[in-house]
């Protein structure tokens, strides 16, 4: 490898190091505002390892409170505009609690002409205190349709057991499992436990009263 080449080396790894201790939050995106690559400090915003965030739209980590700041900016990157943009932001904290601020966003490229990285920069204004979860609510009907599940019932079984159809038996759960985001029957039946829709330790599984 050549003297310049091994330098350049040399000092993309300083670089990076550097970019890794950085204290402030700090992204690089692309130019729709996809990380690229992202330090520690910012990952711990989102609660997860740094490169969980790449290929993430920065602006759905961090929500925009006014949607015309962001046509602005977009506005701006298109016409290959170099200044720097800010964007008020809000985002939910790894504890709960909700936290806003500002995303500062400098285009940065190697050569003129070329389409810009964005060099995006966190600042923490402040933050609200989690609410207190409410507890889950459910009918009587769904209740039974995830006791008889947490027990082993297959939909047809249930839907006899309830004088229910399949398809009545397959839409609650549906429902359930928008509404607390589980991705599979055996997660609804968890999180119903969790929710204390179930009552702990009681086999054969029966609702809360």
């Amino acid at each position: 490898m050549a003297a310049g080449g091994l330098d350049g080396v040399v000092w993309r790894n300083r670089a990076l190091t550097l970019f890794d201790r950085v204290a402030v939050p700090v992204a690089v995106c692309d130019v729709y505002g996809m990380v690229v690559l992202a330090n520690p400090a910012m990952a711990a915003e989102c609660g997860t390892p740094p490169g969980r965030l790449c290929g993430r739209d920065v602006l759905e980590l961090f929500r925009p409170r006014e949607e015309a700041q962001v046509e602005r900016i977009a506005e701006a990157l298109r016409l290959r505009h170099r200044s720097r943009s800010q964007v008020s932001v809000r985002w939910r904290a790894p504890g709960g609690a909700e936290r806003y601020g500002e995303l500062t966003a400098d285009p940065v490229s190697e050569a003129v002409g070329e389409t810009p990285s964005l060099l995006v920069m966190l600042r923490v204004a402040g933050e609200r205190e989690a609410p207190e979860a409410e507890p889950a609510r459910v009918t009587p009907v769904e209740g039974r349709v995830l006791a008889l599940l947490a027990g082993g019932a297959t939909t047809a079984q249930a839907a006899r057991e309830l004088g229910l159809t399949a398809d009545g038996v397959t839409y609650r759960l549906r429902r359930l499992s928008a509404r607390w985001d589980a991705a599979n029957r055996t997660e609804l039946v968890a999180r119903a436990y969790a929710l204390g829709v179930l009552k702990p330790g009681v086999w054969p599984p029966v609702p809360t009263e």
